[in-house]
């Protein structure tokens, strides 16, 4: 089974979004891993039926190793993003993960990447989920 940790912070709307389309596309094909650097994010995400849920730092560091594809905005490899939340550690640790990264490009960190589309979140979403069907075969 493949395993999907979906990282947030602040107040995991964009985890909780990313989950429901997960869900309504795989269903039990997949399990995914909610990883909040606070316990605000996580929990929204498991509101938005996670199969796990895990709070803070060390949560996430020990986590990332575990899992086949890590998906969230690009801040989760930006240290001190989030407004802080996300620690150098945990930036360090999802970089440093074997796991297959699909993030997106949101701007929230005064970081740019060029050459992407600006597209709306539910577009974006839709490139994952047609991203995760390729390279996980579900």
């Amino acid at each position: 089974m493949v395993r999907i940790a979906v990282i947030d912070g602040q107040g995991g709307g964009i985890g909780s979004l990313v989950i429901k389309r997960l869900k309504e596309e795989f269903g039990d094909k997949i399990e995914i891993i909610a990883l909040g650097t606070n316990s605000t994010a996580t929990m929204a995400m498991m509101k938005a039926r996670a199969n796990k849920g895990a709070t803070g730092e060390n949560a996430i560091q020990w986590n990332v190793g575990k899992v086949d594809i890590i998906t969230g905005p690009l801040s989760i490899m930006l240290a001190n993003a989030m407004m802080g939340e996300l620690t150098p550690k945990v930036a360090e640790a999802i970089a440093s993960s074997p796991a297959r990264k699909l993030l997106f490009p949101l701007n929230q960190e005064d970081v740019e990447v060029l050459g992407g589309i600006k597209e709306p979140l539910p577009h974006l979403i839709e490139r994952l989920v047609e991203r995760i069907k390729e390279v996980a075969h579900v």
